[in-house]
């Protein structure tokens, strides 16, 4: 089976008529859904809404952005300094995006929406620039093809479609499932490589209960209905973890299944990470606790937190583990007072006594 054409045929049929068994019950925003045009929002297929998770002034990526609900979306929500940027490889489903990009920025007060065509597992490739070096390098004989290759590579090195270290949001909804089972690693990796330290992961997505067996993986019309290629509930996170994010999360997780089949359970998530910020060459420390509830619990550094025991670490780390990533596991306390500890936190400044 080729999965990439399963799903290209698939969803050229769904950007030009709504297919209702690729639509899986979300509750939207309706103040971000009002100034959509009604075919963008009819030919919509997602499993959730990661549009929630941005904030004013991102740089936002989604990948797989289809009609471009969730981009535009999104884009009344990064305001005026914001950026979206929507990755998809159907032409269709960018036509119809494009359809409306004029009149949408004039709805919005700018033009912070754009749509490329690419592959979301490699986003360092321009297939634009691809496809047109291709048209002038026609692919003859097997020597052609290793300098298609030799030319991507160097592409890809020195002027990568996606820079390095340039989003501040990477979304997706009911996507990466669709990607080869063999490139879902990479893809994942990508998104690490064009997160700014510190950036941010919302994934919306559907995932089994149990491994999906080889005879369900081989039925284009299973994997292109997001079905077969779903992560399984405990690789999804662990291949985020793997590329090196931090805070991995399954921040939201349908308990009613969307789909049973063959006794599989198959749900909607949403999971949630970060990119580390690397710690700097530096004798400062900060200091904090863990909360609880759990006896200790370990970080994706290997670094151990008992509960209720106070624990120097590097400022940067205080700032991912005090953050919001981390949902206020962690209590933040003064480098060097005892008397007043706690004092300098977010949570018991109430009074002033920091100044």
């Amino acid at each position: 089976m080729n999965i990439e054409s399963a799903v290209l045929d698939r969803y050229t049929a769904g950007a030009q008529a709504r297919e209702e068994s690729l639509c899986c019950p979300v509750d939207y925003d309706n103040n971000l859904l009002a100034i959509l045009p009604q075919e963008i929002i009819d030919r919509d297929y997602g499993c959730g809404d990661p549009s929630r998770y941005v904030q004013e002034g991102d740089t936002v990526l989604d990948l797989g952005s289809g009609g471009g609900k969730i981009c535009y979306m999104a884009a009344q929500l990064v305001g005026p300094r914001g950026r979206v940027i929507g990755i998809d490889m159907n032409d269709e489903m960018l036509a119809l995006a494009r359809k409306y990009q004029s009149a949408m920025a004039a709805r919005l007060g700018s033009d912070r929406v754009e749509f490329h065509k690419g592959r979301i597992q490699d986003l360092a490739l321009d297939v634009n620039a691809r496809d047109i070096w291709l048209l002038e390098n026609p692919l003859k004989d097997d020597a052609d093809r290793e300098q298609l290759a030799s030319w991507q590579a160097e592409q890809k090195a020195s002027v990568p479609f996606i820079a390095d270290n340039s989003i501040d949001l990477v979304i997706s909804n009911c996507v990466l499932n669709l990607v080869a089972d063999n490139e879902k690693q990479q893809l994942i990796s990508e998104v690490f490589r064009v997160l700014k330290p510190g950036g941010r992961v919302a994934i919306s997505d559907i995932i089994s209960d149990r491994p999906v067996p080889a005879n369900m993986k081989n039925d284009p019309e299973l994997w292109s209905g997001c079905l077969s290629g779903a992560f399984h509930e405990a690789e999804m996170p662990a291949l985020f973890a793997a590329a090196g994010f931090a805070a991995v999360t399954y921040d939201k997780w349908d308990a009613a299944p969307w789909r049973v089949i063959n006794g599989i359970t198959f749900r909607s998530v949403t999971l949630t990470a970060m990119r580390p910020v690397m710690a700097g060459a530096t004798n400062a420390y900060c200091e904090l606790v863990y909360r609880g509830p759990f006896d200790t619990v370990i970080d994706e550094t290997g670094q151990s937190y008992r509960r209720g025991e106070r624990i120097a670490v590097t400022p940067e780390r205080h700032r991912v583990l005090t953050g919001p990533a981390y949902g206020g596991a962690f209590i933040d306390l003064p480098k060097d007072s005892t008397e007043s500890a706690g004092c300098c936190s977010a949570e018991t400044d109430r009074g002033g006594c920091c100044g």
